[in-house]
């Protein structure tokens, strides 16, 4: 709105110009130039005197622009002002709001680096509403970030500041995913002298520096085309599992879901055996796997298994399903 006003306002200036410059060459016989400067000294009213004595009809297209010219010159200075002023007001108000919507995040996750693998992470985050926040300073993902509504820092993610402007301290976990290996290493390094329990998550360009950002304080690696290539020699001899476990990992129509689940101390199921349990049959899941405190992984656990506190176990069922049985053994 405040752009049309200044579009209309510039049209009538310009109309203003273009009139008296008009009328001094018609009616006081100027040339084009000094009745173009006429017009100009009258609207700014710098006080130069005439450039010739006027008539009368001259007398009049002067006042006429004098008039006219001043009112819309001063609006149009109005309008142009208006619009640097509160634009940079609305940037300060804008970035005052996010830091405080970053202030209240609890149990988030923090993604350094919004390129292509960022925007995914974001992405599958956001399909299962968990909160997180975005460290990135390129002027085009932030276009992005604001128009999908993604909470973000403008910072360097490199910098203590912005990890602790993002509530490390809070942080469920972190992703390193800028495109320079050095400076995933380099978050890591930080994040994990800031808060040493912290899940850290990098992406590897190279899967010769994997070592290099585990030894900084990442928790896992990943190299994404490392990870692509092995992708697609097994959708070539394996297409039914990888068609399987996207039915289970990714949200289909099938509603089918695979997820992990913390047991807690005080778990309704800590000390009892899967089939005592009984989470197949109030549940409908199926127990994939049970990850022991030490870091043992039981594959397709028998019924006589024990659930002890600290276990995570891995499940695959309808989502409504999962979400009933997580709030059942807490």
């Amino acid at each position: 709105m405040d752009f049309l006003k200044l579009k209309l306002s510039l049209f009538f200036l310009f109309a203003t110009i273009a009139f008296g410059t008009t009328g001094y060459v018609f009616v006081e016989g100027m040339s084009p130039f000094d009745a173009f400067y006429m017009t100009l000294i009258t609207i700014s009213t710098v006080g130069f005197s005439e450039i010739r004595p006027l008539s009368d009809p001259g007398r009049g297209i002067t006042i006429v622009i004098i008039v006219l010219g001043i009112s819309l010159m001063t609006y149009t200075l109005g309008q142009v002002a208006r619009i640097f002023v509160e634009g940079e007001l609305r940037k300060v108000l804008g970035r005052r709001k996010l830091e405080k919507q970053v202030a209240e995040l609890q149990n988030h996750y923090i993604i350094c680096g919004y390129g292509r693998i960022g925007q995914i992470i974001v992405k599958e985050l956001m399909a299962t509403n968990n909160p997180l926040v975005v460290i990135e300073q390129n002027p085009a993902s932030i276009e992005m970030l604001e128009a999908g509504g993604v909470l973000y820092l403008n910072m360097d993610a490199t910098s203590d500041e912005a990890l602790k402007v993002a509530g490390l301290d809070r942080a469920r976990g972190l992703v390193t995913a800028v495109s320079s290996d050095a400076d995933n290493v380099f978050i890591a390094l930080s994040a994990k002298g800031m808060r040493p329990d912290i899940f850290i998550l990098a992406r590897a360009s190279d899967v010769k520096n994997e070592s290099k950002l585990l030894r900084a304080g990442a928790t896992r690696v990943v190299c994404p085309y490392q990870m692509g290539g092995r992708r697609m020699a097994e959708i070539l001899h394996k297409p039914t599992v990888v068609d399987f476990l996207d039915q289970t990992m990714m949200h289909t129509e099938l509603g089918l879901q695979m997820e992990e689940a913390v047991i807690t101390e005080g778990s309704p199921i800590t000390g009892k055996t899967i089939v005592s349990s009984n989470l197949r049959q109030q549940f409908g899941v199926i127990i994939v796997a049970i990850k022991r405190i030490s870091g043992e992984m039981v594959f397709n656990p028998g019924p006589a298994e024990i659930f002890t506190t600290g276990d995570v176990i891995v499940v695959i069922g309808k989502k409504a399903e999962l979400k009933r049985m997580s709030n059942a053994i807490r």
